[in-house]
């Protein structure tokens, strides 16, 4: 007899399609165990909790309190004696306040005068300032000027950053740490401008000199905050191209735009910028 010929079965190539299916199966229950472990049934959680809370907290009218000693129903002026002085009058004074200690307020009227900052009372520190930054005074780094309402750090931006960037030198560190020993024990208001030359940056991380000046006056108070000085009295101000002091059209002239000033305002409630004082003086 011929014996049949046995088919051979075709190769199965989806076989992997069963592993694949059985991995996402088991990951799905993976993640179900760890959702169901993870919630909190918050119904649950708020009976359990006042439930707690009833328990050892129990109504006000369900217990009696305790009472020691002879119950006090009113104060006689008799009874304020060792808080008070002889012949002195009880209205309008906390019995538990020795009325000698009890100032009373001088109101404030509209029509008080503001006193005026004086130049000498920035002296001291504009001589500090320049003594300890004499060497970049003298490289033409740093200048520092006085006037009635504040005294003005002018650095050099070239010193502090790089080209086209907002971060601090290594070497300015130790202006900054300077300048921030002589600063930080006093309460005056400093304010951090940053002023940029007016030709145009435009990148990812600065679409504008109004960007970057701002960036580069943050660093600056970012770096005195972190020496000491109280954030409160620290304020960044970017003025972008705006307020050059030398002419942009030629190279030395925007090398001395290219600046971060400090102004170390006179008196520490006299909070505002150098524009709205010049604004004030000039109204008067």
């Amino acid at each position: 007899m011929r014996r049949k010929k046995r088919h051979e079965e075709p190769i199965n190539h989806d076989r992997w399609l069963v592993s694949y299916a059985d991995f996402i199966t088991l990951l799905f229950a993976f993640f179900v165990v760890m959702y169901s472990i993870s919630s909190v049934n918050e119904g649950k959680y708020r009976v359990l909790s006042n439930t707690l809370v009833g328990a050892f907290q129990p109504k006000a009218d369900t217990v009696n309190p305790i009472q020691v000693g002879e119950v006090v129903t009113s104060l006689k002026p008799s009874d304020l004696a060792p808080y008070n002085q002889e012949d002195s009058p009880l209205t309008d004074i906390d019995p538990l306040i020795d009325p000698v200690q009890v100032e009373p307020e001088s109101p404030v009227s509209d029509s008080q005068e503001i006193v005026e900052p004086k130049e000498d009372d920035l002296s001291p520190i504009t001589a500090d300032l320049k003594s300890s930054v004499s060497d970049y005074i003298d490289d033409d780094l740093i200048e520092v000027t006085q006037t009635k309402h504040w005294i003005e750090v002018e650095i050099k931006s070239k010193m502090l950053f790089g080209s086209g960037t907002a971060r601090i030198s290594y070497q300015a560190l130790k202006v900054m740490r300077s300048i921030a020993a002589i600063l930080k024990p006093l309460p005056n208001v400093i304010n951090v401008e940053g002023h940029t030359d007016n030709i145009p940056i435009k990148n990812a991380a600065f679409p504008s000199n109004w960007e970057l000046s701002a960036s580069r006056a943050a660093s600056v108070v970012h770096i005195f905050s972190r020496l000491g000085i109280n954030p409160e009295r620290l304020a960044a101000i970017g003025y972008a191209e705006h307020r050059p002091i030398a002419d942009n059209a030629t190279a030395d002239g925007r090398q001395k735009n290219r600046r971060v000033s400090l102004l170390i305002m006179a008196g520490k409630g006299q909070q505002a910028g150098r524009k709205v004082v010049e604004a004030a003086e000039v109204a008067q």
